[in-house]
């Protein structure tokens, strides 16, 4: 997947459409870090009634710059969030405003959507839960499947901490990019992403992400301090990452 990567002016065009009543807040971040590999983000829409929008989904659609599609239901048991979604999915097909699709839901209902969107020649990839059935997860070109899982205590330090500005970070080791390598090298032949790669990677998934931000110079800094990370250099002179335990 790493080598994947197009250049700015032909790079795909993202679409994250979330099936808000169908799924939790936490499998936001996620399904961004799936997307990030896949080209730019352009499109970022979560779609639910008013109860679950305004409760428990809004805090994450907010901070993750979402834009959340209300949809009212006018008789009971009928779910409008699913063909607002769909429907939206198909203008922005046909509108060439995105090529790649994301639906973040675990819903079969979505499956033919999937195989419509891919016969007129997009990319569909499916994230989430584990109760997602197969009918929804072979209409798919790829399915990730999310599983909550407690975070861990050295992930999520803020960068507009106060204490950044006056003292120089504590180096720390976010699991998430030992997480970023394992992911982008997973399809690479020799297991490994370059450097660069990783680097625009990490910044699509975070657009606040920062080495300073872990009290690194630089991301070579970075990872050259992680031991389940090996980078080394190339001929040629470029870097590149791969796990430890793919290292040869």
């Amino acid at each position: 997947m790493a080598g994947n990567y197009q250049s700015a002016d032909n790079e795909s065009r993202v679409a994250v459409l979330v099936d808000c009543d169908n799924t939790s807040p936490e499998i936001l971040e996620y399904a961004l870090r799936v997307v990030a590999q896949f080209g730019r983000v352009v499109l970022r829409r979560g779609y639910g009634n008013h109860t679950t929008l305004a409760n428990k989904w809004q805090e994450a659609l907010v901070r993750l710059a979402f834009t959340p599609c209300l949809q009212y239901q006018y008789a009971a048991g009928k779910n409008t969030s699913d063909i607002a979604l769909a429907l939206d999915a198909v203008e922005a097909l046909f509108d060439e405003r995105a090529d790649t699709f994301c639906l973040v839901t675990s819903d079969s209902d979505f499956a033919y959507l999937c195989r419509k969107l891919r016969e007129r020649g997009a990319t569909v990839h499916i994230v989430g839960e584990a109760k997602s059935p197969d009918a929804l997860r072979n209409a798919s070109d790829q399915f990730f499947e999310w599983v909550k899982t407690e975070p861990a205590a050295t992930e999520l330090p803020k960068a507009s901490a106060k204490s950044d500005s006056v003292k120089p970070a504590q180096k720390q080791r976010p699991m998430f990019v030992v997480e970023a390598v394992t992911l982008l090298a997973a399809d690479t032949s020799e297991g490994k992403v370059s450097v660069g790669g990783l680097g625009s990677y990490l910044k699509r998934a975070d657009p606040s992400f920062s080495p300073k931000n872990y009290g690194h110079s630089g991301l070579l800094d970075m990872l050259k301090t992680y031991d389940l990370l090996k980078a080394q250099q190339e001929n040629g002179g470029h870097w590149t990452v791969r796990l430890v335990s793919a290292a040869s």
